[in-house]
């Protein structure tokens, strides 16, 4: 809600609206459910407030996260520059057809355009690898394989448990067992 907004309730609370100072202006204030106004009037509503507030548009959450600022910084290098290669095959083209000496420097900065647009969109590749390596990315392992680390994680336990039990025979001397060697 801007600053020039304002939430609006009817006399009983029912229902909620925002208006704008210009409209709040223009329409007579009413007091109360009682439906007078302040000096003693039935309370009229001007037919644009009485008209319900519909915004404009919606904001909606995004669906995917923000790029990270080095390789939206590529991305829009990487546009410009291809941008301006299409510009400048265009201009070849057009002074090539036209016959004019301007035609064959143009082709040629096309062509480095072209080279330089290439790495531009590889750079873009690259940071976006960089940044992952570098700030992590997160990984769910798949089920199967936490399953398989379940599964060797309560075999290592029982065979700890198996040896403290050996461990705490062997302390006792063998005292506790039904016979002897």
């Amino acid at each position: 809600m801007g600053t020039a907004e304002r939430r609006e309730t009817s006399g009983d609370g029912t229902e909620a609206r925002e208006v704008t100072r210009r409209q709040a202006a223009q329409a007579p204030r009413a007091t109360g459910a009682a439906g007078r106004q302040a000096d003693g009037g039935p309370a009229r509503e001007a037919p644009e407030v009485r008209a319900a507030y519909r915004p404009l548009w919606v904001e909606e959450p995004a669906q995917r996260r923000r790029l990270p600022d080095p390789v939206r910084t590529a991305a829009v290098r990487a546009v410009l520059i291809i941008a301006v290669t299409l510009i400048q095959a265009t201009v070849a083209v057009l002074c090539t057809l036209a016959g004019s000496w301007l035609a064959f420097p143009m082709v040629i900065s096309s062509v480095v355009s072209t080279i330089a647009a290439t790495w531009a969109v590889l750079d873009v590749w690259v940071t976006r690898q960089v940044w992952n390596q570098r700030h992590g990315v997160v990984s769910t392992p798949a089920s199967t394989a936490r399953a398989l680390r379940r599964e060797r994680r309560q075999a290592r336990r029982a065979e700890r448990a198996a040896e403290r039990g050996r461990a705490r025979i062997r302390r006792r001397g063998g005292a506790g067992q039904l016979s002897h060697p």
